[in-house]
């Protein structure tokens, strides 16, 4: 009997594929399969946003220039005249682009719109929260270090833009939490992103920084809530 059942024993298969935490995996002969990687900082593919659609079919009041120095935007109007509330959300959405000329009109017409906006920033603040949530959402580092970029500019904007902005951290900083200790381990070389300030991990704590320091009273607790590894840069 014994030689019996070693010999079915031998013919039995070895290392049978099973789902962990199933009747099947509990079986000697099997091999539990690794969990599944969760895809945390997996790229989301991206798709033609409603911003390239405007570009194209020629609704907005830009156009690029190319001179020595490379290319610039050009406002057929005055930026200051421009509607905010509805130029400035789609300007945004364009920072989930990565192709040119896409990208490059979406960060600097961003960027030119804050600078000459002044008190028209503040009341948009709701319409840009998922633009900017939909960018970091891309989990590409490129399109993250740009939206980063464009939230510190906003933040620094107006004095109330960043208390505006308390109020939406649960959306927009949980891809900070997720992205803040990516920092190349680069050793004795150099990081050619720091010069271009691309490196995402500085970026974020830079950026957590700016939105406590113009936050107000309630900045620090409701980023340390999302973001439980940053310490405030505010001296007591």
């Amino acid at each position: 009997m014994a030689s019996l059942a070693n010999k079915i024993n031998s013919k039995s298969p070895k290392n049978i594929p099973a789902e962990g935490f199933t009747v099947k995996a509990a079986m000697k002969n099997s091999k539990v399969k690794p969990p599944p990687i969760s895809g945390a900082y997996k790229e989301k593919s991206s798709v033609p946003t409603k911003f390239r659609k405007y570009y194209e079919r020629g609704d907005f009041p830009v156009s690029i220039e190319h001179d020595a120095k490379g290319n610039k935007i050009a406002w057929k109007v005055e930026i200051e005249k421009l509607d905010y509330h509805h130029y400035l959300p789609l300007f945004f959405e364009g920072l989930c682009e990565t192709q040119h000329p896409y990208d490059f009109l979406a960060r600097q017409g961003i960027h030119d719109m804050l600078e000459h906006g002044g008190a028209k920033v503040l009341p948009v603040i709701p319409q840009l929260i998922i633009p900017i949530k939909h960018a970091l959402n891309t989990r590409n580092r490129k399109v993250i270090c740009t939206t980063l970029k464009a939230l510190l500019h906003l933040v620094e904007s107006g004095d109330l833009v960043g208390e505006a902005l308390v109020p939406y951290y649960r959306q927009i900083l949980p891809m900070l939490n997720a992205f803040k200790n990516s920092n190349l381990n680069i050793g004795d070389g150099i990081d050619y992103g720091q010069q271009k300030r691309e490196n995402i991990g500085d970026l974020i704590n830079e950026t957590l920084e700016e939105l406590e320091k113009r936050g107000g009273s309630d900045a620090y607790i409701n980023i340390k809530y999302m973001v439980p590894t940053y310490e405030s840069c505010v001296q007591n």
